[in-house]
């Protein structure tokens, strides 16, 4: 069956769902065969079912809720966009959610339920047992986006004066562990973590070995109230696995895990895609024409106040373009090498404050680089569009004009897309949300201005 999920004999990237999945699974809901859906659906990865329920259509999806609502699990729905969470919830009976939800670790649930309607969210908390409602109910008192809401509350802690046998003893009579782990977190008798044990070293050490002295070098903690971004970033700096959750006091409360860490990252990334393309936060290809339409008009809108703005400058030099004709065809050129460079700079400049590669410390060497970047390849496509602007309108003033702004354009463009973004953030605001139409425009307005304005005192 595993030969009907991944098209080995295309050329599609590996591990992408077979084209021809789809067309069995519309055929079993066309012909409301459950049993063949099910043959179909219960042996995929809960990754590929949730890619799956989110490459179709809303009609054929809501069909598959409903005809295999024994093949969704508390994965599935884990797995899914928040997008169609709600819808998937909507759809699948209550016994389902319920059964579903219970085989959660309290940090899936959280990631659930936080983004549901209330009516939804009491529906999966009445649903859990009493421990692991209060478990998700105190983790939903935290702060959106903090490391509250991103740890589970299970977790192997031991004494820090035990030994590697009694960890060992301990590990197999206890009943309840988490499904997944990878550290025991040594603790003192206040609850406070200091320091843990990987699971292969506990194995490979002699039973009468102390704990403590074959604990991690990278043992970290994490403030309960830190932000899920920076939680995301000490993960990717210093290689964690995991690691424990404390609160004002010192004392652990939960435990973060590398796979919750990286799905932050990702989502971290994706957001800044989406937002430096402005086509909002959480854009799917699920979603509707509405919901597009909603999230795409207000950056389509405040583009189209820049390109007024810009327009405003081209008309302060309507006498000269009436003119001097070349100028109308040349201008777009000056304009979109300018746009394309900011961009270029601007992209480096929003990944680099990301992961905090761009600091006050590097921010002038980072400026420099940006500008000496703007100057030679304002330089070298001066020389060929001041040939261009030669040959093309047998001017040779002309090509000097556009070659002088070419070299204008290209250079306040990198220094533009270094210096937006660092402004912004400086002043709290996501440098990815609205770099892309400052810095666009600028360029418009610098390279139209300096195009046009050189034309008018040279040429004419």
């Amino acid at each position: 069956m595993a030969d009907t999920i991944f098209d080995s004999d295309d050329q599609e990237e590996d591990f992408a769902l077979d084209r021809s999945l789809v067309d069995e699974v519309r055929l079993a809901v066309a012909t409301v065969n459950k049993s063949r859906l099910a043959d179909i659906l219960t042996p995929m990865h809960p990754a590929d079912l949730a890619d799956l329920l989110e490459q179709v259509d809303h009609s054929l999806r809501r069909e598959i809720f409903l005809l295999g609502r024994d093949v969704f699990d508390g994965e599935v729905l884990s797995e899914l966009d928040e997008s169609l969470r709600e819808e998937a919830i909507e759809f699948l009976p209550d016994d389902v959610v319920s059964d579903a939800v219970r085989e959660l670790e309290t940090d899936d649930v959280v990631d659930l339920v936080e983004d549901l309607d209330e009516p939804q969210q009491e529906a999966i908390l009445d649903a859990l047992e009493d421990a692991d409602r209060v478990a998700v109910e105190q983790a939903l008192s935290w702060p959106e986006d903090s490391a509250g809401r991103l740890m589970q509350r299970e977790f192997v802690a031991a004494p820090e004066h035990w030994n590697v046998g009694q960890a060992i003893d301990f590990l197999r009579e206890e009943t309840e562990l988490p499904e997944q782990f990878y550290h025991v977190i040594i603790v003192d008798p206040r609850l406070k973590p200091t320091g843990y044990v990987t699971l292969g070293k506990l194995l490979a050490s002699a039973r009468d070995i102390p704990l403590s002295d074959i604990t991690e070098d990278t043992f970290r903690t994490i403030r309960v109230l830190q932000e899920e971004e920076d939680v995301a970033y000490a993960f990717n700096q210093y290689h964690l696995i995991s690691a424990p959750v404390v609160d004002e006091d010192d004392r652990l409360v939960g435990v973060i895990t590398i796979d919750d860490a990286m799905a932050v990252l990702d989502d971290e990334h994706e957001e800044d895609i989406l937002r430096l393309a402005g086509v909002g936060e959480t854009s799917s290809l699920s979603d509707r024409v509405i919901e597009t339409t909603k999230a795409r008009f207000p950056w389509l809108f405040v583009n189209l106040i820049t390109a007024i703005l810009a327009s405003l400058v081209i008309a302060q030099f309507e006498a000269t373009i009436a003119q001097y004709v070349a100028l109308a065809v040349l201008m777009p050129i000056v304009a979109s090498m300018g746009g394309n460079a900011g961009t270029q700079s601007l992209t480096v400049a929003v990944r680099a404050l990301a992961t905090k590669d761009l600091t006050s410390s590097n921010l002038w060497r980072v400026i420099k680089r940006e500008a000496l970047v703007g100057l030679a390849n304002g330089m070298i496509f001066a020389l060929f569009m001041g040939v261009v602007g030669y040959v093309w309108f047998g001017s040779m003033m002309l090509g000097v004009v556009l070659a002088i702004a070419m070299v204008v354009n290209l250079v306040i463009a990198g220094l533009a897309g270094i210096l937006v973004p660092v402004t912004l953030e400086k002043l709290d605001i996501d440098p990815a949300l609205a770099s892309g139409a400052f810095v666009t425009t600028v360029t418009d307005i610098v390279g139209f201005f300096a195009f046009l304005g050189l034309a008018g005192t040279l040429l004419l």
